[in-house]
């Protein structure tokens, strides 16, 4: 499975959210490559690999390498990456001239899904509405959205949504889904607690129960290239990634038995249907 974490704001706990989620699903004995798609390379340099020039997905975008010579270890055991690194930021140029360009990622990471290395494949997008996000969205099965517990990041949500709408509507990836918001930032104040209050209300089941909470241990981890549930797991915002961890797993599970009922009730092809 591809999963997108997503939002075009900035200092929203995506990337907080991508490393910590695949630490999570990492001790749930979960294989996981991450894929750093922001040329900011925080996912990158969170996991404990240090950004170097030509180290990214630029090559194999632009169909000059080989993805899986980019496919490095990280500071946890069960997770992989493809780093990034500032040159990326070129890559959208480039793409915009290629014949269907949204789909470069999808193309690029199509032989490492077929493989079925990874258990998962999370992809870090950068905090833009650009090509780069367009290519994860193409690319991915699903897309979850960190949304920070203020009220200017309701707005942004909404941008998100109706642009994961747009890749179905368009039929550039017209079986992407959402697969999730996830509070983040969480602070104990009345307005924090508004606001998750009204997009639970508004959106529903969509919305995961776990809130992850603001922790000036968060911010320290990345400092030491491990993810905060590695670094510091007894901290209340690390047990909240490991719920989270554990709610994305019972989601998948469900859906999957959905599934596999819905394929038991269907007739099967007659002669003349094959």
């Amino acid at each position: 499975m591809i999963l997108a974490i997503a939002n075009q704001k900035g200092g929203v706990g995506k990337t907080t959210t991508v490393v910590n989620l695949a630490a999570a699903l990492a001790a749930r004995r979960k294989t996981v490559l991450v894929v750093d798609l922001d040329p900011q390379a925080n996912a990158t340099s969170g996991l404990g690999v240090e950004p170097a020039e030509g180290i990214s997905l630029y090559g194999a975008l632009l169909r000059i390498a080989d993805v899986n010579d980019f496919i490095v270890g990280t500071s946890v055991d069960k997770v992989n990456l493809i780093p990034s690194e500032v040159n990326l930021a070129g890559v959208e140029i480039e793409l915009a001239r290629m014949e269907d360009h949204l789909h470069g990622v999808s193309k690029v990471l199509a032989p490492i899904v077929e493989s079925k290395v990874f258990d998962y494949i999370l992809i870090d997008c950068p905090p833009s509405l650009g090509i780069l996000m367009s290519n994860a969205l193409a690319a991915a099965d699903a897309v979850l959205v960190p949304m920070q517990c203020e009220y200017y990041a309701m707005e942004g949500l909404s941008v998100i949504l109706n642009l994961v709408e747009r890749m179905r509507r368009t039929g550039a990836n017209p079986d992407l889904r959402l697969e999730g918001i996830a509070m983040t930032m969480y602070s104990r104040t009345r307005l924090a607690d508004e606001v998750v209050s009204q997009v639970r209300e508004h959106y529903g089941d969509a919305v995961y129960k776990a809130v992850i909470p603001r922790s000036v241990r968060a911010g320290e981890a990345p400092s030491y290239g491990i993810p905060l549930v590695a670094y510091a797991p007894s901290t209340p915002v690390a047990q909240a990634y490991f719920i989270l961890a554990n709610e994305f797993l019972a989601r998948e599970r469900a859906r999957a038995v959905a599934a596999d009922k819905t394929d038991a009730v269907l007739p099967p092809k007659s002669s003349s249907q094959a």
